[in-house]
């Protein structure tokens, strides 16, 4: 017999905020429940029966395909209505960390539909690991034998319901099912959620809305020492700059104070460590570094992408294939040949990945504006053009000039392992995204990676290249969501949530 918490019936609304707070009532309800079995579990108890908690959902019913006529003036997103007539639903979780999102994806809801919204107790269980707080670990206090009992007691992760059909565009609603409102039911947001904090060695708190990925970590010593520069400037936009282990340093609020820090350094640095230069408004910049490989690439725009951020870009080095390329140019990618091959199952090969016009223009303006070059001089360093990953980090050992073969057929002009994965994903998504590269190398024309030529290469470009990214972010942010969030990612018939 099912252990539940005591039942919270369906409402409706039609304000957002009054909606907003009865998803945060119903989760809280539900997850202490959870919290509190297990208390009793691991102090050995015997639970009444199963132990089952549920999300929360929201739904929404229409019957036109009509919507609300905006004001003039309003700003035309590509998304926050509903494809057609029908039934749509998605279950939520942790809304208070996904609060405001929440609040503004209702917002759009009732604004163009002018419907009401309904919140109520979903039937889809919360696995019991995703109950459990930041510095829970029970594990050491169970025996063996309570451990292999916990199947029978509480409902542990389905990876069932966490598939990405919805995202892929494959997912088919059961006869009477609703459709989906979001891209990601509440499980898959909440494993993702858990395989950030393994992975990035940060709380998704900490992350923001734009997110720069890079390959080497000279990159990142860069942005350490530009986010904690920025620490110590009273008159900084950011706030706060948090490091692996959550080691947070707040904002000198006056000269001559010096910054206040919290955290603990990890005994070693996770697989894809996480830093995020924060703003109140979470517009700030979570750079990642991914290391080397479309695996890891994947992987973490996997996870990410469940925080709906608004841009991703990918800051990287990579081989130039062309002879007239110089060691230090730069590359704006158009176009993407996928020899990367983890995601040929998710998204086809025959999908194109379109070059997205605001992320384009703010990273050409951004390497004019940090560099100070123009028209033909800014030329000189920046290539727009095609750029292939693959996932043979010796592509160059290939027999018979295979690679080299395609590479020339599709126009590529660079190389590397994980901009077509970190794109493809985007589009996948429905995350904006990016690619600005720097080459590293001419492997084709002799000009391979030494060490000392390598050291005076990074010397020379690491700080400039993050510099641009960090100003096309600036660019974006300061040419709002209206502008950035493309129809080129949604698809016929679309989930609502942005």
């Amino acid at each position: 017999m099912p252990y539940l918490p005591n039942f919270i019936a369906p409402t409706r609304y039609t304000d957002a905020a009054a909606a907003l707070a009865q998803v945060r009532a119903i989760y809280d309800q539900q997850i202490e429940h959870l919290r509190s079995a297990m208390q009793r579990y691991v102090a050995g108890d015997t639970l009444p029966g199963h132990v089952r908690a549920c999300y929360p959902f929201v739904r929404v019913h229409t019957d036109t395909v009509s919507r609300t006529l905006a004001m003039p003036d309003a700003p035309q997103l590509s998304y926050g209505f509903v494809a057609g007539p029908g039934r749509f639903e998605t279950t939520l979780t942790r809304p208070d960390l996904y609060s405001a999102y929440y609040l503004e994806q209702f917002r759009l809801l009732l604004q163009n539909h002018s419907v009401e919204l309904e919140v109520g107790t979903s039937t889809q269980p919360i696995p019991v690991h995703f109950s459990f707080a930041e510095h829970d670990h029970i594990e050491g206090n169970l025996s063996v034998a309570r451990r292999t009992l916990m199947r029978d007691v509480f409902d542990l992760p389905d990876l069932a319901a966490m598939d990405d059909g919805i995202a892929n565009g494959t997912h088919e609603p059961r006869a009477g099912e609703p459709q989906p409102l979001s891209l990601f039911t509440a499980p898959r947001v909440d494993y993702s959620l858990h395989r950030l904090r393994h992975y990035t060695g940060t709380l998704p708190e900490h992350f923001q809305n734009f997110v720069l990925f890079t390959n080497y970590q000279f990159y990142i010593d860069e942005f350490i020492a530009l986010g904690r520069a920025a620490m110590a400037d009273p008159n900084s936009e950011y706030v706060a700059f948090v490091e692996p282990g959550n080691v947070t340093t707040w904002r000198a609020t006056a000269p001559g104070v010096a910054p206040e820090s919290a955290g603990s350094s990890p005994p070693r640095l996770p697989q894809m460590p996480g830093y995020h230069l924060v703003r109140a408004d979470r517009s700030g910049i979570t750079m990642v570094n991914i290391g080397v490989g479309p695996a890891n690439a994947k992987n973490i725009t996997d996870h990410i992408a469940v925080l709906r951020p608004h841009a991703w870009i990918m800051l990287g080095h990579c081989a130039g294939l062309r002879n007239t390329q110089q060691l230090g140019d730069y590359v704006l990618a158009h176009g993407y040949v996928r020899e990367d091959h983890v995601l040929d199952e998710e998204l086809p090969l025959w999908v194109p990945i379109p070059a997205l016009a605001e992320i384009q223009v703010a990273l050409e303006q951004s390497v004019a504006d940090v560099t100070g070059l123009k028209g033909a001089a800014l030329k000189s360093i920046l290539r727009t053009g095609t750029v292939a990953s693959t996932d043979n980090r010796n592509w160059e050992l290939l027999p018979n000039n295979q690679p080299q073969r395609r590479f020339s057929q599709s126009r590529a002009v660079a190389l590397d392992m994980e901009s077509a994965t970190i794109a493809a994903n985007g589009f996948r998504f429905r995350v904006p995204y990016g690619t600005l590269l720097c080459v590293s190398d001419k492997p084709l024309h002799g000009e391979i990676k030494l060490p000392g030529m390598a050291n005076h290469f990074y010397r020379e470009r690491v700080d400039q290249h993050l510099r641009i990214g960090m100003r096309a972010v600036e660019l974006l942010r300061a040419r709002g969501l209206d502008q950035l969030h493309s129809r080129k990612l949604r698809s016929f018939a679309e989930v609502a949530f942005q």
